[in-house]
């Protein structure tokens, strides 16, 4: 009972807000489409949980705006996909003193929700699901790395997730969809010691 409440004393949590650049690779019936950058954004709540010294799990649950732009036949198209996003990394501090370097690594899932594909002036809401009239699958999933800064209880940190779903509802024609994410952000964390 000591242990558990000598835990709970030094969980921490708190929201996260960043940026995120991301890209989505195309190709299919042969033909690979050059992804351009989008840029979105994320927010949400993670928590530090500790586990030994200087090692901590760090789940979480964002909103996050993903997608790529692509010219194709001289025509700009942005498919901007939304997820609820669930990272849980393990995160590893060192103690510098009056701020704390740290590296952290983990897998994500995340459900499609929401997003938009504009083209050529029209726009319309992404439809998912798995079959030719859909534009996604709803389930991604992936592998996060990053490392960062912690001072005092705010958290700045960069980070890069590397989708391994293949997001194309029909995968005949070899048909791919992945998405890469370079992520900034700021936490605030509560609690804790």
């Amino acid at each position: 009972m000591f242990v558990v409440t000598n835990m709970q004393a030094q969980i921490k949590f708190g929201p996260k807000v960043g940026l995120n650049l991301s890209t989505m690779t195309y190709k299919s019936f042969g033909i690979a489409y050059d992804p351009k950058t989008l840029v979105g954004f994320n927010v949400g709540v993670i928590s530090e949980i500790p586990l030994t010294g200087n090692l901590v799990l760090q789940p979480g649950i964002l909103y996050s705006a993903k997608g790529s732009k692509y010219s194709v036949l001289s025509e700009e198209t942005t498919v901007s996909p939304s997820f609820l996003e669930i990272p849980v990394n393990v995160v590893y501090k060192f103690d510098l003193g009056a701020a704390k370097l740290f590296l952290n690594a983990g897998p994500y899932v995340a459900y499609g929700i929401g997003g938009k594909i504009k083209s050529g002036g029209d726009s319309e809401d992404i439809t998912f699901g798995k079959t030719e009239n859909d534009d996604l699958k709803p389930l991604d999933f992936g592998l996060n790395v990053g490392a960062g800064i912690e001072i005092s209880n705010i958290a700045i940190s960069v980070n890069y997730g590397l989708g391994l779903a293949n997001l194309a509802p029909i995968t005949t024609n070899d048909t791919e969809m992945k998405i890469k994410v370079i992520g900034f952000s700021v936490a605030y964390l509560f609690g804790g010691k």
